[in-house]
């Protein structure tokens, strides 16, 4: 587990920048949080960290899935930003296709409300959980918990260290 505290919208997308530079070209996320709490802010920071015009990204509550073209360290990948939140049951969610999206090469796919289908998510899937920052609520500020699988632990590793770095600048 990694957490990144008092997260606002510039050290949002200093993190998914570092993501983006240091996630592998095949990646499963899981994001979990409270309706307004950040997850598509947080796709759209990701999307125009690797490439995408973030006016572009939106969220798909109502059309469940949009795929970009994104560029990250490893070249270009599908982002496939998927919406759990209206569907019914997992099997609605695998109706969707997205079994074949887990297994696709080269492929990002990013689940908004994945909790409610985390029985059918990949073991590998990095899931981040978006919480309002007790500390900093007035300042709109988040706190971002990861849980990753231990095949991660390598690349996360570089980017926690990336992190820590950029904060010891910063300060």
């Amino acid at each position: 587990m990694f957490v990144v505290s008092h997260v606002d919208l510039d050290r949002l997308q200093h993190f998914t920048e570092v993501l983006v530079r240091h996630a592998p070209a095949e990646l499963t996320i899981g994001l979990v949080g409270t309706l307004g709490a950040g997850k598509t802010t947080l796709t759209q920071c990701l999307a125009e960290a690797a490439g995408v015009d973030r006016d572009d990204v939106t969220s798909p509550t109502f059309t469940l899935m949009s795929t970009y073209q994104a560029t990250i360290h490893a070249g270009t990948v599908a982002l496939h930003h998927l919406d759990a939140y209206r569907l019914a049951d997992e099997d609605e969610f695998l109706e969707l296709g997205v079994e074949e999206l887990f297994e696709s090469a080269k492929t990002w796919v990013l689940i908004e409300w994945a909790d409610r289908v985390e029985s059918v998510m990949p073991e590998s899937t990095l899931w981040i959980e978006i919480d309002i920052d007790a500390e900093d609520a007035p300042l709109h500020r988040r706190k971002l918990t990861l849980r990753y699988h231990a095949d991660a632990d390598s690349w996360i590793q570089r980017l926690r260290h990336d992190m820590d770095d950029s904060m010891n600048e910063r300060s």
